[in-house]
């Protein structure tokens, strides 16, 4: 497979996706004193509707993709974590602190650095920001 700095991100955000919908979880040891007729209508008003939970490819796939963020810088990867949740760019700058370009920048940046290591390439040390911009336009 080819890997694209699209494919890393919607993969990325398949991660993001199926890590929500995992089962919570719960501590055990833990019971409510009150008496059911009550917890049942506090259940009933709070009920929150969630999407059945994932698949086990879709797991699988998380567990394949979120060892990726590890391979960045810390603010480029949560500029892309924070994307594949769906935040909006406005959330994103605001919790790293960098302009909308800045940030869109880092987050170009981070996709293809991903996709050149899964495609098994070789990143040179001085390479920059820049550049790696620059030759995935030319692709």
């Amino acid at each position: 497979m080819n890997w694209t700095p699209t494919l890393v991100e919607e993969r990325l955000a398949e991660a993001a996706d199926t890590l929500r919908r995992l089962p919570e979880a719960k501590v055990q040891g833990h019971a409510s004193t009150w008496p059911p007729y009550i917890q049942e209508s506090l259940s009933a008003e709070d009920a929150t509707f969630r999407r059945p939970p994932p698949s086990a490819a879709a797991i699988t796939r998380m567990d394949e993709a979120l060892p990726w963020l590890q391979q960045l810088d810390q603010v480029d990867a949560k500029i892309v974590w924070l994307r594949a949740k769906g935040k909006p760019w406005k959330i994103v700058c605001w919790n790293v602190g960098l302009s909308r370009a800045t940030a869109h920048r880092h987050w170009m940046f981070a996709l293809c650095l991903i996709s050149w290591k899964l495609n098994g390439k070789r990143i040179p040390k001085n390479i920059s920001l820049r550049q790696i911009l620059d030759v995935r336009k030319m692709q």
